[in-house]
């Protein structure tokens, strides 16, 4: 398989990896977290909201930069213009955080860790693309 085919491949994956986890998590977010932290103590309760906010944030700043790239891809901007100036991933400090979830629903402890390694592949190929240009 050349290059390009594999670098489409991979993106294809990744991008329908984030919009998988895109939808789990709002359905998650929209009919299950409020029962779960209602179930919660209240020092719980505010770590369950945090970390929903955390999440949510990954996975923002994740279909950002996938939709910049698939930009890229498409040939509508180039890369240099999807790099400079914005950076979706600008809170690297808050999304690259690894919590504790030991007290946190198990759904929720689930959807932040996989949320977390997707973005952490993401910022490396970030960190790669910069290397581009």
């Amino acid at each position: 398989m050349s290059q390009p085919a594999q670098a489409t491949e991979f993106f294809g994956k990744t991008y329908g990896e984030a919009m998988s986890l895109l939808v789990e998590a709002r359905d998650y977010l929209t009919h299950r977290e409020p029962i779960d932290r209602g179930a919660l103590v209240v020092e719980d309760r505010l770590r369950c909201c945090s970390e929903t906010m955390r999440l949510t944030s990954r996975l923002t700043q994740v279909m950002a930069w996938l939709l910049a790239q698939r930009a890229v891809h498409e040939g509508e901007i180039s890369l240099a213009r999807a790099l400079d100036g914005h950076n979706p991933l600008a809170a690297l400090d808050i999304c690259m955080r690894d919590e504790a979830t030991d007290k946190l629903p198990q759904r929720l402890a689930s959807l932040l860790d996989r949320s977390r390694r997707l973005y952490i592949r993401v910022a490396r190929l970030d960190e790669l693309a910069r290397r581009l240009v």
